[in-house]
C-alpha cells in the first residue's frame, strides 16, 4: 500500500523517531522494551547467519568482491558512528556550558 519499496521495520523506526521527537511517546514508555531488544540483538542474527552458512558453496565464487565491499563499508559506517556521535556529544557539552555560563551571570 506505501509507495516505496521499503520495509515496514523501516517505516515502523521513522515512526517512532517521529513520535520521540514530537513528544507523541516518552523516551521511558520504550526504554526498557529497546534495552531489552538491544540485549537479544545476536540472537536475532542467528537465522541470517545459518542461511549465510548454508549458500556458503555459492559464496565461495564471490568471497573476493564480498570482502571488498564489506570492508569499506564497515570502516565508513564506524567512522560516520562516531563523528555523530562525537558531533552530539560535543553539542550537548556546548548547551550545558552555555545554560551554565547563563546561570552563573
Amino acid at each position: 500500500m506505501l509507495p516505496l519499496p521499503v520495509p515496514a521495520s523501516v517505516y515502523g523506526l521513522v515512526l517512532l523517531l517521529l513520535a520521540l521527537n514530537f513528544r507523541l511517546i516518552r523516551l521511558e514508555d520504550v526504554k526498557e522494551v529497546g534495552v531489552f531488544l538491544t540485549g537479544i540483538f545476536p540472537l536475532l542474527f542467528v537465522p541470517a547467519a545459518a542461511g549465510v552458512m548454508e549458500l556458503w558453496a555459492e559464496m565461495g565464487e564471490m568471497l573476493l568482491p564480498i570482502i571488498i565491499a564489506i570492508i569499506p563499508v564497515t570502516v565508513l559506517v564506524m567512522v560516520t558512528a562516531g563523528k555523530t556521535t562525537q558531533a552530539l556529544t560535543s553539542r550537548k557539552k556546548n548547551k550545558e556550558a552555555a545554560a551554565n555560563d547563563g546561570i552563573a551571570e
